[in-house]
């Protein structure tokens, strides 16, 4: 029996990888002086963001004080949590935090399905005269006021000769006209109804935007395999759009408490009160009806600190979920 004696090869250790550097402050200059035109461009905007959005921070101390007015700000009296105190232990509050989250939440979810599939179908049609028709007739309600557009639903909505009434009267769906604004229970359906109507077709344009971008030779060879119409929609349109949907969905997370003020407060009337007030009436009402600026500016902190909160929170999960983000 032979033996046979192998040598053993010798056990290769891997180098060491080399750290990408991260870039320095050189290379930040040089990519500042390669973009000098864009930053010469956004100077303004810079200028502008801090003169109108940060300066104006120093007014949060009055949630901090039992601020008067016509008295220098650092004479005023110092009261600490005073009015945070209050605020949370206020039931109007939670009543108006309540109508402010379900607004917001109704017209991110309306918002979001209606634009998407608005857009989807406007990609689909290829009648292109027919295709503008449905653009132009869709983005116009969005260049209307408020003022404008609220008294529209309300003409929609009357008991007497309101369209809707008029439609679901004939229909046989209700037998006598409601009033639909005399409601409470209808009043978050209505503004989450009345902000598609008014802004679907302006939020398609990001969407067309993005669809433009998908490689057609995708659609190509998804033809050629046999897909169908609702195939490629499924598998190329809605993953493609899929990096601007998940950023768009960041930011309007960020503006979750901003539920609107106009389309309420021209809708609201005493019958739908407990429903229509939302963070932005209460902030108006206690802060220039009854001349309490400290609560109204204590109601306004926790909305932009809880706005950032949500802002982070969702950027850090598309982080975590390998998803496009804002930073």
């Amino acid at each position: 029996m032979s033996i046979v004696n192998q040598t053993p090869t010798p056990v290769q250790t891997p180098l060491p990888s080399k750290r990408k550097k991260k870039p320095g402050i050189k290379y930040f200059f040089k990519k500042c002086s390669e973009q000098k035109a864009l930053l010469a461009m956004s100077v303004p905007f810079i200028i502008w963001i801090f003169i109108f959005k940060y300066i104006p921070l120093y007014g949060w101390t009055m949630a901090f004080q039992d601020f008067k007015p016509a008295r220098p700000i650092l004479e005023q009296t110092w009261v600490g949590f005073k009015h945070f105190s209050f605020l949370f232990t206020d039931p109007q509050f939670y009543l108006v935090l309540r109508n402010t989250l379900a607004m917001s939440g109704i017209n991110l979810v309306l918002g979001f399905v209606t634009a998407i599939g608005l857009a989807v179908l406007l990609n689909e049609l290829r009648h292109m005269p027919f295709k503008r028709v449905v653009q132009t007739i869709s983005y116009m309600p969005h260049f209307l006021s408020w003022v404008v557009a609220a008294s529209i639903v309300s003409y929609a909505l009357s008991m007497e000769n309101g369209i809707i009434n008029i439609i679901l009267t004939n229909l046989g769906i209700i037998k006598e006209p409601i009033m639909w604004l005399g409601i409470g229970e209808y009043f978050w359906g209505i503004i989450g109804a009345s902000d598609v109507w008014k802004n679907v077709g302006w939020n398609t344009i990001i969407y067309l935007a993005a669809i433009a971008m998908i490689d057609t030779e995708q659609y190509e060879a998804a033809e050629i395999d046999g897909a169908s119409r609702l195939q490629r929609i499924w598998h190329i349109t809605i993953p493609g759009m899929k990096p601007v949907i998940v950023i768009l969905l960041i930011m309007n997370l960020g503006y979750i408490l901003e539920s609107g003020f106009e389309a309420q407060y021209l809708l609201m009337n005493p019958m739908n009160m407990d429903y229509a007030e939302n963070l932005d009436i209460f902030v108006l009402k206690y802060g220039m009806s009854m001349g309490n600026f400290s609560l109204a500016t204590a109601a306004g902190i926790f909305k932009t600190v809880v706005s950032f909160i949500f802002l982070f929170a969702a950027n850090h999960i598309a982080k975590k979920l390998g998803q496009a983000r804002l930073f």
